[in-house]
């Protein structure tokens, strides 16, 4: 090193990281790539006779697993009132930033739909950002959102995968049952 300058044998030497490189000749198989056409021709037609794994979905379904974590699910109490206070935790806790919620004061005469007098006017799900962690549903206080069981249906426009309460929240007259999730994971306790 002169004058503050490196040359580069001194550069080579300093980081360790010099690679020699052989121009190996390769041999008469190896030119001709016969073992190797063969060798994938093996590989294509071991597969042939293997079973296939494709299900003919309408007619046949998939057994889920307890815990596998489907479509959202905006809990109500006994009463019917929706559980969900707009604290943002949710909305928080998700990585991949899907839940927007807008909050909402109670007026008098809405103590039937509210538990509290703080809720969510606005709740949406984006589904093509969610990536169905679960974690919502771990750091809501007042076991608002689950996940179900429900699988998320194919759509072909965009503004269709966004979930606004009114596919959110489950209908008063028909309930969804999340106990299964409840009983594997970890608010068994609970």
């Amino acid at each position: 090193m002169r004058d503050g300058l490196i040359n580069l044998s001194d550069m080579q030497s300093l980081s360790n990281r010099k690679k020699v490189v052989s121009n190996k000749k390769m041999t008469f198989l190896e030119r001709i790539y016969l073992p190797a056409i063969f060798g994938g021709m093996w590989i294509t037609f071991k597969h042939l006779f293997r079973k296939n794994n494709t299900l003919k979905y309408p007619e046949e379904q998939r057994v889920l697993v307890p815990i596998y974590r489907g479509l959202h699910v905006l809990k109500r109490d006994e009463q019917g009132r929706e559980n969900c206070t707009a604290c943002g935790l949710c909305a928080v806790a998700c990585p991949a930033e899907a839940i927007t919620m807008v909050a909402a004061e109670r007026v008098k005469g809405e103590e039937n739909l509210y538990r509290e007098e703080k809720y969510a006017e606005m709740y949406e799900i984006d589904m093509l950002r969610c990536i169905f962690c679960g974690l919502c549903e771990e750091a809501c206080p007042k076991e608002a959102i689950f996940l179900t069981d429900r699988l998320l249906p194919a759509n072909f426009e965009r503004d269709e995968f966004i979930y606004g309460k009114d596919r959110l929240v489950e209908p008063v007259d028909h309930r969804i049952d999340i106990s299964k999730r409840q009983h594997t994971g970890k608010r068994s306790e609970s």
